[in-house]
């Protein structure tokens, strides 16, 4: 059985992914500019960041499935937490070959590794036959 604080976490899991992707389809040039680090990775790409933004979306509505219909929404959960997983995987490559590794990591900590981490987490403790 699925524990309340499960589907908590899932539930304000879904909040961040899925308002980070909100953002960055509708709202993509002040979501560019206004996460660190993201401007020195390039020039604004408008079709680059709705892209990933729905990703997010999706990875947000899967755990969002999972808080909601824990059985029926593991799969989704899982989904999402892959692809999360290889954008984070991207950025442990990118820190890895840049002049400061470890100030990268910092700075992705957050946004990045731990909302790849948690869902991960989750889909892999609470796989559908526990729910």
């Amino acid at each position: 059985m699925v524990r309340n604080w499960d589907r908590r976490l899932s539930g304000l899991l879904a909040a961040a992914l899925g308002g980070n992707g909100l953002v960055m389809l509708f709202s993509s040039q002040a979501w560019y500019d206004a996460v660190p680090g993201v401007p020195a990775t390039g020039p604004f790409n408008a079709h680059f960041v709705r892209d990933i933004g729905a990703a997010y979306l999706v990875a947000g509505l899967g755990a969002a499935w999972f808080a909601w219909r824990p059985r029926e929404g593991w799969a989704a959960l899982a989904a999402g937490a892959l692809f999360l997983t290889f954008h984070a995987g991207i950025h442990v490559y990118d820190a890895a070959c840049g002049a400061t590794p470890w100030a990268d990591v910092a700075q992705d900590f957050t946004g990045v590794y731990l909302l790849a981490a948690l869902p991960l987490l989750l889909a892999l403790f609470r796989r559908h036959a526990d729910a």
